[in-house]
């Protein structure tokens, strides 16, 4: 059974991690007879947002907290990650990759990766394991591990800082994954592009037979 580190940002797509991307991986993961662990940092969210109607809201949260809610409470703090105990790293997407996981949001191409999430990514690289990521999360990847080739789909303003930061854009259409083989790395667009949740279910399987392939 290969084990996946799952790594999220909160709960909820403009502030946390995207849940119809982290539930439907974790659904890939158990249907390809893998299993998971659900990890975030233990810190504040950059901000919160009503996803009523998308204003800020004037609070504070905690992103493992929040993390909590989709993992029913089965997940731990990031500083517990230790990469021997995984055979691949996967991250859903959702703006909280982009705000709490980095600060992409916030500084497009000049971006800096939490230091929890920075040595995660470093030490599954260093040590060869698959790593998977979906939604705006390959910006995160490309800032850590660039030359590497990766796709959020079709936007032009992402793929160009994809470019900035040293990285290979490929344009995708949904469900479509690309793979690095050089650096281990697997990238599907998932909601950057305007899927229904049947593509988004079909993208984030295909994501994770591509990542466990390469670990047969």
């Amino acid at each position: 059974m290969k084990r996946f580190a799952v790594i999220i940002a909160g709960c909820g797509v403009y502030d946390g991690a995207e849940i119809h991307e982290t539930v439907l991986t974790l659904l890939a993961i158990e249907r390809h007879n893998g299993s998971y662990q659900l990890f975030a940092p233990d810190i504040n969210q950059a901000h919160v947002i009503n996803h009523l109607d998308g204003k800020e809201m004037n609070e504070t949260r905690n992103v493992l907290i929040e993390s909590s809610r989709i993992a029913r409470g089965q997940i731990k703090p990031l500083t517990l990650f230790k990469s021997e105990e995984f055979d691949a790293l996967v991250f859903p997407g959702g703006f909280g990759v982009a705000k709490n996981l980095c600060d992409y949001a916030f500084k497009g191409a000049e971006c800096i990766v939490h230091p929890q999430v920075s040595k995660a990514v470093q030490r599954m690289h260093h040590e060869r394991k698959p790593i998977g990521a979906m939604c705006i999360a390959p910006v995160l990847i490309t800032r850590l591990l660039a030359p590497v080739k990766v796709t959020i789909g079709d936007d032009e303003v992402t793929s160009k800082h994809i470019g900035e930061m040293g990285g290979e854009h490929i344009h995708t259409v949904a469900t479509q994954v690309i793979i690095d083989e050089q650096n281990n790395v697997f990238t599907t667009p998932c909601y950057m592009l305007n899927s229904s949740i049947t593509e988004i279910a079909d993208g984030c399987d295909n994501l994770i037979t591509e990542m466990t392939k390469k670990m047969k």
